[in-house]
Parts: C-alpha cells; structure tokens; sequence
C-alpha cells in the first residue's frame, strides 16, 4: 500500500476510498459506515486532503496509512475516551487503529456520539 496521496486529486470519500486495496477500502468503508449511523445529518466531505464528517463544524477525519487506519475526533474526543484508548496508539487529536486488527467499531460510535454532542454545544 503505502499511496502518498499529497499529489493525487480526489473529489470525494469514494474517490479517496478507491485508492487503496480492497483489505483498506473494506476498512475503510467500515468506520464511514459506523460515523453516518452515528450521525446521518453529518456531511461527507474532504477537507485536510482527509474524509472528513461536518456537523456545526468539523466532527471526525478519518486516513489510511501503510499501517494503521488514523481516526481525528478532536483533542477532546481522545481526552474524553483516554482509557480506553491506552490499548491504541494516540496523541492529542489522533488514535491509530493497526491495519490488521478489527476496527473498535463500539468505541468509534461512542466517540462520534460524543463529538456530535460537542459540537451542537449538548452536555
């Protein structure tokens, strides 16, 4: 894998899906699919050369690496789920999910459910 997509135009979430072998679209596909049902008003768009979910702002970009599937929820989104994130690589606004292992599915839609309450300003 390993595409360097700084150079490559892509329009859209299924353009950018399109540019990676089927085992990282099938990823890939799965955590877009758990963001829009967590949050079906959320517009897909590109942003930071990443696909990104918009609500009241920007809610979550997600990327694949060579090794890892990186999710961007916000330092607050990481902060708010620290310990449960201490079994995954993360930083202040990132968490990286091993390409090999299944996506935390459970745990993606808690943070989006989160960030979504974050941004229309709810306790």
């Amino acid at each position: 894998m390993g595409k360097n997509t700084s150079n490559i135009k892509f329009y859209d979430i299924d353009g950018y899906v399109s540019m990676f072998p089927e085992n990282v679209q099938n990823k890939l596909e799965e955590l877009r699919m758990a963001i829009r049902e967590t949050a079906p008003e959320a517009e897909e768009t590109i942003s930071y050369k990443m696909p990104t979910f918009r609500l009241n702002g920007i809610l979550v970009h997600f990327a694949a690496y060579k090794n890892h599937i990186g999710f961007y929820p916000n330092p607050s989104g990481i902060a708010a789920f620290k310990d449960e994130l201490s079994g995954y690589k993360h930083a202040k606004g990132s968490i990286q999910f091993p390409i090999d292992e299944p996506l935390p599915i459970d745990l993606i839609k808690r943070i989006v459910v989160f960030r979504v309450k974050e941004n229309r300003g709810e306790k």
